[in-house]
């Protein structure tokens, strides 16, 4: 890149338009004697002065088969069958209901659920939160979301959406777990 910067600075255009710059710049104001050389001074000496000897080498004939530089591929997507249809959730049913152990350095058991979503791709999911009321046949809402920690598992299921319930007594990020606010306790 350095290089890149450094040709376009000394290429021949450059060095013309520089030249020409400081040609021009005596007849606007006359130079005062400084101990510091004014800019001007410093880019004319620079565009007059060339670092190599040699012109710059040809492309060879394997750099031309090769081509230009390709760019990077596109990042694929977290959630492939919620990408491809453009939606951030969709309707499933579910197929059956397991449990996967996740990956090398954690340990337990994590609740997903294989489910057929309504446009005919077959995912895995995960079930968050603790204990969860779905079994086969039951209608559910899936988002995106990897669960880190489980390979190939890219989805989510919603709590508190179709039939799955959301977390009992859930106090904190109530939210995320389909909680309603619990009901206040009253006096009298």
């Amino acid at each position: 890149m350095v290089g890149s910067i450094v040709r376009h600075l000394f290429s021949p255009a450059t060095r013309r338009s520089l030249t020409t710059a400081a040609a021009a710049a005596p007849l606007m104001r006359p130079r005062l004697p400084s101990s510091t050389p004014s800019p001007s001074l410093i880019l004319s000496s620079l565009a007059s002065r060339s670092f190599s000897t040699t012109t710059p080498r040809p492309a060879t004939i394997n750099q031309v088969l090769k081509g230009c530089r390709k760019g990077k591929r596109a990042r694929h997507a977290v959630s492939p069958a919620l990408s491809n249809n453009r939606c951030p959730a969709l309707k499933g049913v579910c197929l059956r209901v397991g449990v996967v152990k996740p990956k090398k350095p954690n340990s337990g058991e994590r609740k997903t659920a294989r489910v057929k979503l309504s446009n005919g791709s077959v995912i895995t999911a995960y079930i968050p939160g603790e204990g969860h009321n779905i079994q086969q046949h039951s209608v559910v809402l899936v988002r995106g979301g990897r669960a880190q920690d489980c390979p190939g598992v890219r989805y989510h299921l919603v709590r508190g959406a179709m039939d799955l319930g959301g977390v009992a007594n859930r106090v904190s990020s109530r939210s995320k777990y389909g909680t309603k606010k619990p009901k206040k306790a009253t006096v009298g």
